[in-house]
């Protein structure tokens, strides 16, 4: 994943050379969802045609896997480049402590992304892009 971080960060540094316009780019993390479960992946049974026209003009991932099997720690390792476990982040942020009369406390874990992580917003930032995100954060609070 670090390698992909650097990788990406590295030709968004080339693209920025070769032109003065920054090319667009937006990203879509989705839970839950199967690989086949758009029409441009294959599916007959959904129907998305939206999805589909932003894969036909743009780069789709054809080869990757998730970083961890719940949402938080992949979405970690989508913004730091890091694998969930150097992140000490390997479980689902549930956005709450647990309480001291529950049954079984499970071993003290972050509560959220450390705010000294470099994240890939920061790093397009640096590059001269303005940046945004919408929808489910699940990283703790910001």
């Amino acid at each position: 994943m670090r390698l992909f971080f650097t990788t990406f960060c590295f030709t968004l540094g080339l693209v920025q050379s070769s032109t003065a316009v920054h090319p667009n780019v937006v990203f879509f993390l989705v839970d839950d969802m199967g690989w086949r479960d758009v029409a441009c992946f294959g599916s007959s049974f959904y129907e998305t045609p939206n999805i589909d026209r932003f894969a036909k003009q743009g780069v789709r991932f054809t080869n990757a896997y998730a970083a961890c099997h719940v949402c938080s720690p992949t979405r970690a390792s989508i913004m730091t480049g890091k694998y969930p476990g150097r992140l000490d982040l390997t479980d689902w942020l549930s956005g709450r402590r647990e309480f001291d009369f529950q049954r079984f406390l499970s071993a003290e874990k972050l509560q959220a992304l450390p705010l000294e992580e470099t994240t890939l917003a920061e790093a397009l930032k640096a590059k001269g892009y303005r940046t945004g995100i919408f929808g489910k954060w699940h990283l703790g609070n910001a």
